[in-house]
This record gives C-alpha cells, sequence and structure tokens, in this order.
C-alpha cells in the first residue's frame, strides 16, 4: 500500500497529493471501501488511512447442477472472460455475469426455464463462500418444425438442413425422423433460419427469403417410445415462415480486372456449374473459394473477387459478373520456427516446398505442413492455427512463421498383451524418431511372447548427404509360431472358435529368422506434388529361416511342396535362405502420421526372390487407405469423426519350375483383416497324399501280433494310401476395411466396422509337389492283403499325382465381419487395446466328403484289396473306412468377442 501512495514522510502536505493517493488505492479494485483522515499534531500533519478489503473466494458450489459438469461451466466462464475462481477477489458484478453466462449455458442444453439464486456466506475475516443454487426446470427439447409457405421444397427437405434444430436419428429417414428430439437452443435459432434460407438458394431460388421464426411452448404429452410412459418435459414447435420466390438458372459467369490470369477459360473452370444449370450458390461459394487458392498460388495473397449479379426475371436467369481484385504477387522474404528446441531448422526447412526469395505458393505451404505431419516429429500442424503470414505490402514480401511443439523424441517403453498372432507378450523397446534432432530414426525392440520372440535394431537416415535419399539398415532376428489353434486359447485356455477337428485341418508350424535388410528411397517432388509426397524406394533383404511342423499334415505339405529344387523331405525345411530385390512405389497425402483424419496414400511394392538364395518367388502387392473428415453431420460438424477406407490385393508365385515357399502363400483371417475370424484360417483347402500305418485288429477289439511268441515284435500293420485335407493358404488375396471412427476422449476410440476378404487358389500349378516327394509317395508299399510270420505279401503301389487337388467349395469362399470395436491407446505402453464384437455374415459352412486315394468299389484295385480277407482283415477295413472315409465338417464362427492388441489399418 506504501509504495502506491504519492505522499512520503517529511514532504510539504498537498490535499491534491493526498487525492491521488486515494485514487490510487482504490483503482487497485482490492478494497470495498478506503477513507484518508488528516489528524493534526503540534509537529505536523498526520493521514491515516482506513480500508475495507474486498473478500477472497474460499469455495464455489454449484447445487442443483446435473444436466452440465462444472468443467463445461469453468470452460465457458474462461471462454466468456468471467474472472470467477477460488482464490480469487470477490466481486458481485462479476458473480452477477456468471449468472447470466451460466443460465446461457443451460439453455444450450434444454434448460430455457432455469433459476439461478446466488447465496454468499461471509467467513471472517475476509473470506466468502460462493453457492449457485440451481432449478434447472423441465427439459425443452424440439417438437414439431413446420414451414408456411413452402410449395416446391418439401419441408423434410428444409427441416435437414436446420442442423441445430433438426431431430437426431437417421437423416433421410421417414419412419425414424421425429424419434430423437434435439434440446431446444435459441441463441442458434438464427443459424438453423439462415440455413434454411441457403437451401434454397442451393436450389436455385435465389430471392427466397426467412421470416423471424414463432416459437410455442407446451408440455410434451404423449409416450416416451423408450419407457412407454408419458413423456415429460417441456416442446417448443418452431413455425417458420418462408417466401420462395422463383427459380433461377444460372446465365454466365464473367470476369473483368483481371489482368495476371487473362484466360478466362482457366477462371470459370474454377466454378463446377454449368451455363444453363439451375442456380448454386453453395457452388458458387466453393468455386469462389478455389478461385482464391487458384491466385494464392500465384502468390496473390490480397485476391478478393466480389460478385455482382444481374438478374433477368423474365427469363429467370442469373448473370454473374466477377470484380477481380487481384493486388500485387508477394514473395516470401524470411521462413521462421518457434518451439523446435531439439529439432535443428535444416531438417524443418527440408520438407519445406517453399523457399525464401521464391514467389509465395499457398498450395505449396499446405503441403509442406502435411509433410512435417508424417514425420512425426511434432503434434499435428494445422495452416489456420500453427502458421502465421506477415505482410510487408511496401516491399510485396511475406514473412511466414511456423509454430511448432515438438512430441517427445526418444521413447522407451514397456508393452505387452493378447494379439491373434502373438499371443501373450511383453516386450522392450527404445525409439528415438529425431535423433540428435536431425530427423534420424534409431530403434531397438526386444519381445517375449509364447507365440513369438524377436530382436531387432534399426537405423534410418532420412537425408543421406545432404540429399533426400532415405537410407535404412535393419537387424533382426525372430522365431514365431504360426499356430492357429494355440493363438486365440491363450486367454481362455480353449480356442474361441475352432474344434479340435478344425485344429487338425490348419497348418501349424514354426519359423526362426535371422537376417538383414537395407532399403533405399527417394521423394519424387514433381510426380503428384501438388496434392502429396510421393516416393520409390528399392529394398534388399537376405535371411535364413528355418521351419518346424506342428501336425502331420502340415509336416507332408511343408515337405513335398516343390519350393527348394534338388532338396526333399526334413532337409528342405531348414536352411532357407531367403534374397529378396522389392523395388516400391509409395503416394501419401495424409494429414498425420498416426490416426490421419483426412487425405489418402497408396503403395505398391513387387518382392522378387532369387537373385541368390534357394528360394524363387515373385510377390506383388498394392494397399490403398483414404480417410474422410465426416463434416456437417449433426453431432459432428467439426470433422472429428472418420470414415476409413482400406483396399488390398497380394499375389505370390513360384517361377524357375519352383512354387512359392508354403511359409510365403496367403493366409488370411483375424486381427489385421477379417476380425471375426480365427488367425491365418480364412483360406482354400487341399488334398495331400499321405502313407499311413493302420494295425490290423481282430474284431474282439485285439491287435494282430506279428509274432504270437515274441510279442516284442509288435502287432501286423498295414500301410494305406489316403487323402488328408489341410488349409493350404492362397496364392492371392483381396481385402477391404470400411470404419466409421468416433473419438471419444483422447486416445479413445469407438468405431463401427465391415471387414471382406478372399483368398484363393487361382494357380493350380503352385500347389505342385516336387518329384523327390512324389516318388517317396508313388514308390513305397501298400496294403497287406496276406501276411505270413508278421510278413506282409501282395503290396501294390499307388501314382499319387504331382498336383495336389484343392477342396471343392473351399476356394473362392468370400468371408466377412461386420461389428464393433473399443480402441484404447495406453499412454505408457503406448499400445491400442482393442476390444470388438464381430457378426460374419460370408464365412464357410459345408460339410466335406473325404476322397480315398483308390475306389472303394468296383474290381481291380480298390480299397478292401489293401487288407486280409480273414475276419480281422474285413473288420479292419470297416474300422478304415470308417475313420478315413467320413467327412470333414467346416463350421467357421457366426460371431466373435475377443481383446487383443493390434490394428487392423
Amino acid at each position: 500500500m506504501l509504495a502506491r501512495l504519492f505522499s512520503h514522510e517529511g514532504d510539504t502536505y498537498d490535499p491534491a497529493v493526498v487525492e491521488r493517493d486515494f485514487n490510487s488505492l482504490w483503482n487497485t479494485s482490492y478494497f470495498d471501501d478506503v477513507r484518508i483522515e488528516k489528524v493534526d499534531t503540534p509537529k505536523c500533519v498526520q493521514l491515516v488511512i482506513y480500508v475495507r478489503e474486498k473478500p477472497t473466494i474460499r469455495e464455489i458450489d454449484y447445487k442443483g447442477l446435473s444436466s452440465v459438469t462444472q468443467s463445461d461451466v469453468l470452460d465457458r466462464f474462461k471462454k466468456a472472460k468471467v474472472d470467477i475462481s477460488v482464490e480469487s477477489q470477490y466481486d458481485p458484478t462479476v458473480v452477477k455475469r456468471a449468472e447470466v453466462v451460466l443460465r446461457d449455458l443451460l439453455a444450450e442444453h434444454g434448460h430455457q426455464f432455469a433459476t439461478i439464486v446466488t447465496q454468499v456466506k461471509t467467513i471472517p475475516p475476509a473470506y466468502v463462500n460462493i453457492t449457485f443454487n440451481i432449478k434447472e426446470g423441465p427439459t425443452v427439447k424440439v417438437g414439431k418444425i413446420e414451414f408456411q409457405g413452402n410449395q416446391q421444397v418439401s419441408s423434410r427437405v428444409l427441416r435437414r438442413a436446420m442442423v441445430n434444430s433438426r431431430p437426431i436419428g437417421i437423416p433421410h429417414s421417414i419412419i425414424l425422423e421425429n424419434l430423437f428430439a434435439r434440446t431446444f437452443d435459441e441463441s442458434k435459432l438464427d443459424e438453423d433460419t439462415e440455413r434454411v434460407r441457403q437451401a434454397y438458394r442451393d436450389r436455385g431460388y435465389f430471392k427466397a427469403l426467412t421470416s423471424t421464426p414463432i416459437t410455442h411452448v407446451r408440455d410434451a404429452g404423449g409416450l416416451n417410445p423408450f419407457t412407454l410412459r408419458p413423456s415429460k418435459g417441456k416442446r417448443i414447435d418452431i413455425l417458420m415462415p418462408v417466401e420462395e420466390g422463383a427459380r433461377y438458372r444460372l446465365g454466365t459467369i464473367t470476369f473483368k480486372g483481371n489482368k495476371a490470369v487473362t484466360n478466362t477459360k482457366v477462371l470459370r473452370a474454377q466454378f463446377a456449374m454449368k451455363d444453363g444449370d439451375w442456380f448454386d450458390a453453395g457452388k458458387f461459394g466453393k468455386g469462389l473459394e478455389q478461385l482464391r487458392k487458384a491466385y494464392g498460388e500465384l502468390g496473390y495473397i490480397n485476391f478478393t473477387g466480389t460478385p455482382i449479379p444481374t438478374i433477368d426475371d423474365v427469363h429467370k436467369v442469373i448473370n454473374l459478373e466477377i470484380d477481380i481484385d487481384e493486388g500485387k504477387p508477394f514473395y516470401v522474404s524470411r521462413i521462421e520456427f518457434t518451439g523446435n528446441t531439439i529439432t535443428r531448422d535444416k531438417v524443418i526447412r527440408r520438407e519445406l516446398l517453399l523457399e525464401e526469395g521464391q514467389l509465395y505458393n499457398s498450395h505449396l505451404w499446405e503441403l509442406s505442413i502435411m509433410r512435417l505431419n508424417q514425420l512425426n516429429y511434432f503434434d499435428t500442424l494445422k495452416v489456420d492455427q500453427d502458421s502465421e503470414t506477415r505482410l510487408n505490402q511496401d516491399d510485396g514480401t511475406v514473412d511466414l512463421l511456423l509454430k511448432l511443439k515438438e512430441k517427445g523424441k526418444n521413447s522407451i517403453g514397456l508393452n505387452g498383451g493378447i494379439s491373434g498372432l502373438s499371443g501373450t507378450f511383453i516386450g522392450l523397446n527404445y525409439e528415438t524418431n529425431n535423433f540428435l534432432g536431425l530427423g534420424e530414426t534409431l530403434s531397438v525392440q526386444a519381445n517375449v511372447g509364447d507365440l513369438q520372440r524377436n530382436l531387432s535394431f534399426g537405423f534410418t537416415e532420412p537425408y543421406l548427404r545432404n540429399k533426400p535419399i532415405s537410407l535404412g539398415v535393419q537387424l533382426f532376428t525372430s522365431k514365431f509360431d504360426y499356430n492357429p489353434a494355440k493363438s486365440y486359447s491363450i486367454s481362455n485356455n480353449t480356442s474361441a472358435n475352432l474344434s479340435t477337428a478344425e485344429q487338425s485341418l490348419l497348418t501349424n508350424y514354426n519359423q526362426s529368422t535371422t537376417g538383414m535388410t537395407v532399403t533405399v528411397s527417394e521423394p519424387l517432388r514433381h510426380l503428384f506434388s501438388r496434392t502429396g509426397v510421393t516416393r520409390v524406394g528399392l529394398a534388399y533383404s537376405l535371411s535364413r529361416a528355418s521351419v518346424t511342423t506342428f501336425n502331420d499334415n502340415t509336416r507332408n505339405v511343408f515337405q513335398s511342396l516343390a519350393f527348394r529344387s534338388g532338396v526333399q523331405g526334413p532337409d528342405q525345411l531348414s536352411g532357407i535362405i531367403t534374397s529378396v530385390l522389392t523395388p516400391s512405389f509409395s503416394f501419401s497425402s495424409l494429414d498425420r502420421a498416426v490416426g490421419p483424419h483426412n487425405g489418402r496414400d497408396f503403395n505398391i511394392d513387387f518382392q522378387v526372390a532369387g537373385v541368390g538364395g534357394n528360394v524363387k518367388y515373385f510377390e506383388p502387392a498394392m494397399s490403398y487407405r483414404q480417410f474422410f473428415p465426416m463434416k456437417g453431420i449433426r453431432i459432428n460438424r467439426e470433422g472429428h469423426n472418420v470414415l476409413a477406407f482400406r483396399a488390398q490385393l497380394a499375389h505370390v508365385e513360384g517361377f524357375g519350375g519352383e512354387v512359392a515357399p508354403p511359409t510365403n502363400r496367403i493366409y488370411s483371417g483375424g486381427d489385421s483383416d477379417v476380425r471375426g475370424f480365427d488367425i491365418r484360417s480364412a483360406g482354400p483347402y487341399a488334398f495331400i497324399p499321405v502313407r499311413t500305418l493302420f494295425n490290423l485288429t481282430n474284431p474282439d477289439g485285439t491287435t494282430v501280433p506279428r509274432d504270437p511268441t515274441n510279442p516284442a515284435l509288435g502287432n501286423v500293420q498295414i500301410p494305406l494310401p489316403i487323402y488328408r485335407m489341410v488349409q493350404i493358404g492362397g496364392d492371392t488375396s483381396i481385402t477391404s476395411n470400411l470404419e466409421y471412427r468416433i473419438p471419444i476422449m483422447d486416445r479413445v476410440v469407438f468405431s463401427f466396422f465391415t471387414d471382406f476378404n478372399m483368398t484363393f487358389d487361382a494357380l493350380p500349378g503352385q500347389l505342385r509337389q516336387s518329384v523327390a516327394g512324389n516318388n517317396i509317395l508313388s514308390g513305397a508299399a501298400y496294403g497287406c492283403p496276406s501276411y505270413i510270420n508278421g510278413a506282409c505279401y501282395g503290396t501294390q503301389s499307388v501314382a499319387f499325382p504331382y498336383q495336389l487337388k484343392v477342396v471343392p467349395g473351399t476356394n473362392y469362399v468370400p468371408r466377412m465381419s461386420n461389428g464393433a470395436q473399443l480402441e484404447v491407446t495406453l499412454p505408457i505402453v503406448n499400445a491400442p487395446f482393442r476390444l470388438y464384437y464381430a457378426f460374419n455374415p460370408l464365412r464357410l459352412y459345408k460339410t466335406v466328403p473325404q476322397e480315398l486315394a483308390v475306389p472303394n468299389t468296383g474290381a481291380g484295385n480298390t480299397f478292401q484289396s489293401y487288407f486280409p480277407t480273414t475276419g480281422a482283415g474285413l473288420y479292419s477295413y470297416q474300422q478304415a473306412v470308417q475313420f478315413y472315409g467320413a467327412d470333414y465338417v467346416l463350421r467357421e464362427p457366426r460371431k466373435t468377442f475377443r481383446l487383443t492388441v493390434s490394428t487392423s489399418f
């Protein structure tokens, strides 16, 4: 207080200075009362200052508040600049303003008749408690919306234009349109009135007028369709008078004042309307915006286009002349950055398509910000919020300022969870996506689980020797159990969808791989540069793998397919050396690297294995994704919701006399493509030849010994040629996914999805057995028509075809999953946890008859001829027919409910 006084001890007394002291203290707003008294003494004049401090707010209560949260109230106070909070000074005027703001907030949420009584309680010595006693009153919702005077445009079309007032429900529904009423917000009724007028203008009614809506309050009445009880609350019926006027067509669009761009055809092409069409104000407005952007690409930042309409009421035609004020072109003077404490300026500048001294181009600036977002170094940048342009009108230059907020460049995390492909797993990872602020990426990852183990080290230099060439190196060692029978039994001890019989039909194997990958890529600045980032790349991978099979069916397939020349049997499953060269092409216009909301990307690569190594195949793959922000939808006008789409096509084929390795064939199903199916279970099946030994059994159930006097020699076993069925994967796959994503809060997304996949064998020749593998089966002895002293006589040979046969009815089978999912990305483990339910309208659901290697009826070489004609032989024959001739029952799941840690796309 003394510091604010102009009077000091020893000064000459001056009433004017004392008056200044009073004003100085009062203007601090700290006090309710200030009084200065003069006391005369023999030696001097004393000034005695009396003050009464304004109390401090100790507590603020909101009693009776239920329709909005206190957080919503505080946000609204902040937006309305109402300075009322705990520990702030009490001011009755501010409290009254708070009441008004609070009442408006409640009105927006349907409580038009809310009352607020504020109680202020004094707490000595200088504190107060403020309590807002709120009676929200009945909920007020929009009732009937009717229009008066509309003859040409239906009420339903006009009602749909009122985004703040129309019912929440199916937009174009007729039956359910009025089932879900909105809360009434009077403050936004004027917006809806203007939208109705705009709906007319978009349909050619250029002179349409809307009057002030007439509202009528009534009790809700009727039955609530959900509770079947009388509806409570209030309804406000809206009657909006309209004057439609005449409907006009577009005559011509002409231009004047255009000096820099003299080609009027180019200017006219910015408007998506043809002369003679019904006039559409919305399309015309978009055309003006496109015209502004087109001039902005030429550096004309101050461009303005003023439309001057000429109305022909006789012929009902509107001619528009656009008066163009181009201004002058601006050049980039300086480009500056703020917030990049780690990332060096040159790392940012090399992603910009604008340079200092260059003619300003608004489109290139927007594209530059998109490229920075794709790096994932910074929080998502927005052109209108995070970039600033400063014009120097005299010099014709512009300074650009980009406001950045860096993400943590180092990530050290513990992750883990449950996945259909990986089972339960836990892992450690370290990654820096901006090493030393130079944009380099260094990553180390280690995961251990019951279905996977992998260790990898990678380093990527995005700009090699200051040129836009990206070079990456990765070293890895991994071990995966591709075991569908085990994948989804992790969380509940039993397979979620597969029976034991069905599990035996799947390809179950373990693959251990060690290798390295080197990638080189370069952006193509001139190809599609106006819309996104295009890159071409080349990768080389060298790996060594070994395979261990888990069941006989898988072992027979993997050991007999002709994917390694000159190697047969178990030897061809070890020492698989794959040398792969992969050229690639990619295009991306996504607005961000993680969780994109807008844009699309396209990727194509062509793997060729055979330049070295001991397997030969080629594998082209294409993927397309697009993300649409759903702007303008009733409850989501800002575009936070996203419609996401993905389409994939993949093919694999061997060459040079070899087929593709079975580990590289395409196995679909699971979290990454069709979510309602078990991992790697959605594909065609094949019959494979097998030589199996069958015990010769007496009718009483005892086995026939080879030598009754020497039981140690074992039983008589009859070698039989049979076919077994196994899921073989496909050589071609088509996948599409559609998701509607609704962000609930940060890192939490709810979505509806539909997945489609068809994996099939388009080339039967890719299921060819090797000569050596086929000779082992065809050259073996089968049957035991007679036996003497435990030795079989009269054995036969069987000529098996080299070509495996695809099981009829299992190829070209479409699969589809429809459902909903909740995805939560935890900040510590930084992994997407998904809980989803899927219903499968398209699936494989059939009974497949067994196919015997030899006929079971007729003369000659029949299945019965492999058994002796004794009682034991006849009994064993019947058992074999029953066991090996039984039908296969294929029943893919109808529905699935699953928890997993993964993403689809």
